[in-house]
């Protein structure tokens, strides 16, 4: 058998899920903590465009599935410009388990919480993203 080569474009996250189960209060909170609109896609769906990756809250009942979707096990990593002024909102929009800003041992920024679903979010300083290389920055 000749040997085959494929060309596999790299692939592009584009959508994480975000299970909730009121879907108004979270498209309420998250708009309010992100600082940005979203948009309504069904009866239980609300989207946020987070730079070409859909953050999408999800209420699986008001969607017409038949079971309740539990909350994500692991954080959702936001990278952002003003991480001040975000914690700021994290704590007005009533985050729970929210932590203080720190310096990472691998030097991120950043803060840890949980939204009102139970799901951990963590925000990151853009200017001090780790991304799995030392002295890579982005």
């Amino acid at each position: 058998m000749a040997d085959q080569t494929f060309c596999v474009a790299e692939p592009r996250l584009f959508r994480v899920i975000l299970p909730v189960t009121d879907i108004e209060a979270a498209a309420s909170f998250y708009a309010h903590l992100l600082g940005m609109p979203r948009s309504r896609v069904s009866g239980g769906r609300h989207y946020f465009d987070c730079r070409g990756t859909i953050l999408a809250c999800y209420d699986s009942l008001a969607d017409g599935d038949p079971e309740q979707v539990g909350p994500n096990p692991e954080n959702v990593y936001f990278s952002v410009d003003n991480l001040g002024a975000v914690h700021e909102r994290a704590r007005e929009a009533g985050c729970r388990d929210l932590t203080g800003i720190e310096v990472r041992p691998w030097g991120e920024r950043s803060f840890y919480a949980s939204d009102p679903f139970d799901n951990p979010i963590c925000f990151v300083d853009a200017q001090t993203l780790f991304t799995g290389h030392r002295g890579a920055i982005g």
